[in-house]
């Protein structure tokens, strides 16, 4: 992992681009427009996941890469050792010299509301230096990006009381995709994550449970230390908790109809010496070995023990089979069991689910270069979508009288913004005709954050960019928020960037 300085900035990475990026940066500065001033844009064509929307991250990681950035030794060693080997020394001397000293970024804050064409962020600055940048840019923006709005899509599935959980650094691509993954679905509205690292490093709250290896670690032979718990109102002499659940075991397996033999002796042990490490925070991992003839009637007779010492079970754990009945079996059996033994609290013991949660099983259970010189420039393409806009452009969301939104407007930089209450002809992407309307409100997308070089305002927290995200949700309407066949959310362009757009694709000057 990258080593964070007393700021919390990373320190210098090695280089991060493409080597098709540092073959153009050579052929830049052979022509003599390495200092040219360019400009270039990370936006996307389609949202992700079929939905209307996506979610803007990464933001933070850029500053934090930006504010770093300079070629080591070794980086420059080695990209002599793959360019050409008659490439001019001074060419490498030039790169050693180069930082951001010279690099402007404009973004959408971390968590806002994006939709298909408009920039998540522009980045402005010598040619050569921001060539370089274009690849680590867009693999610290689209992941994070793509990670947070697929965290929001399920938290629109589970709803706002649900507590969702990541726990997938096992599974991650690398510590680094664990760490941007566990931080990003935090921003998309995850409640926590079980990495650790995401804590120490990003402030996300971290949350665990036990796994089927601890379970299947305890035999029920063992013999602990301490087999003794204090009540927990800390009155009274300590008791052996594992002969209060042996006494609860029968009473538990009386009322499920089984026979007292039938539970896992090695899986009542593991579940009791996590009670006895975790009195406060017990909770069962049910599906070791059979939910209904073990797992259950373990947890029962642990959780209600620990119920007599004035302790409540915080939850359960299922993480195979078909977890929507499973879940409904036990719901009904926590209450059966709950009135027969007079302890309401297990009437709401919370039942989790993992095993690859999709979105499906969730809702079943619950950059291009745009900008050379101050000249406007655009990829022409066969494939209109591939086409992109050209010039420095800003970006406004224009809203209703209610707050609603209406739709996102590009246009040139140079233009004057839209004015709330005033009339605006603008051009919808993909559409033939003009339209007109008149916004209550107008909010301005792309913020300064980077001038040149140096950070113009303190970047807000990831809890803060968490809340944001949600409140951007809220504003979106019913239609563009649903996961399926959504309505497509406008982007429209001004008259005078539809015009210049019209121009280039002409081939006019």
């Amino acid at each position: 992992m990258a080593e964070q300085d007393s700021e919390g900035c990373a320190a210098a990475r090695p280089l991060l681009t493409d080597l098709y990026q540092a073959t153009m940066a050579l052929g830049y500065w052979r022509a003599g427009r390495a200092h040219d001033l360019a400009e270039f844009e990370l936006f996307f064509r389609h949202c992700p996941f079929g939905g209307a929307f996506a979610l803007a991250a990464g933001l933070r990681d850029c500053v934090r890469f930006l504010r770093t950035f300079h070629l080591r030794d070794a980086d420059v060693q080695f990209l002599a050792s793959v360019l050409p080997p008659d490439t001019d020394p001074a060419f490498f001397e030039h790169l050693r010299a180069i930082d951001c000293s010279g690099v402007t970024v404009r973004a959408l804050p971390e968590g806002s509301l994006a939709f298909p064409g408009v920039p998540l962020l522009q980045v402005s600055g010598p040619l050569l230096v921001v060539q370089l940048l274009e690849t680590p840019l867009l693999c610290l923006v689209s992941y994070a990006s793509l990670i947070a709005t697929n965290a929001a899509r399920l938290r629109l599935i589970a709803g706002p009381e649900k507590r969702l959980l990541e726990m997938g650094l096992r599974r991650a691509q690398g510590p680094d995709g664990g760490l941007t993954a566990s931080t990003y679905s935090y921003l998309g509205g995850f409640d926590g994550s079980s990495n650790v690292l995401a804590g120490q490093l990003r402030g996300v709250p971290v949350a665990g449970t036990l796994a089927h290896s601890f379970v299947t670690s305890f035999s029920g032979t063992e013999v602990p230390p301490d087999p003794m718990l204090a009540p927990a109102a800390g009155q009274g002499p300590r008791v052996d908790l594992a002969t209060l659940v042996e006494a609860w075991l029968e009473r538990v397996c009386a009322h499920l109809g089984l026979g007292v033999q039938e539970p896992h002796r090695g899986e009542r042990a593991a579940f009791v010496a996590y009670a006895l490490a975790f009195p406060r925070a017990f909770q069962g991992l049910l599906d070791t070995y059979s939910v209904r003839r073990s797992g259950l009637p373990n947890f029962l007779a642990v959780a209600l023990a620990l119920g007599e010492l004035g302790y409540q079970a915080v939850g359960v754990r299922l993480d195979s089979g078909d977890l929507l009945q499973q879940a409904q079996e036990i719901r009904g059996l926590f209450r059966t069991t709950a009135a027969q033994f007079q302890v309401p609290w297990l009437k709401s013991v919370p039942i989790a689910v993992s095993n690859n949660i999709d979105e499906e099983e969730l809702a079943r259970l619950a950059q291009e270069l745009v900008s050379v010189g101050g000249q406007p420039r655009m990829k022409l393409t066969e494939d209109p979508e591939k086409q992109t806009l050209p010039g420095s452009k800003a970006a406004f969301r224009l809203l209703g009288p209610d707050g609603a939104l209406l739709l996102d407007v590009l246009q040139l930089a140079e233009e004057p913004p839209p004015r709330a209450g005033q009339e605006l002809r603008v051009w919808p992407r993909g559409a033939q005709e003009s339209r007109t309307v008149r916004p209550a409100q107008v909010e301005t997308l792309l913020q300064l954050w980077v001038r040149q070089g140096q950070l113009c305002e303190p970047l807000p927290s990831l809890a803060e960019s968490r809340a944001f995200a949600q409140l951007c949700l809220s504003r979106l309407s019913p239609d563009h928020r649903r996961l399926e066949q959504p309505a497509p959310y406008q982007v429209a362009l001004s008259e005078k960037l539809q015009a210049l757009l019209h121009r280039l694709s002409a081939g006019t000057p």
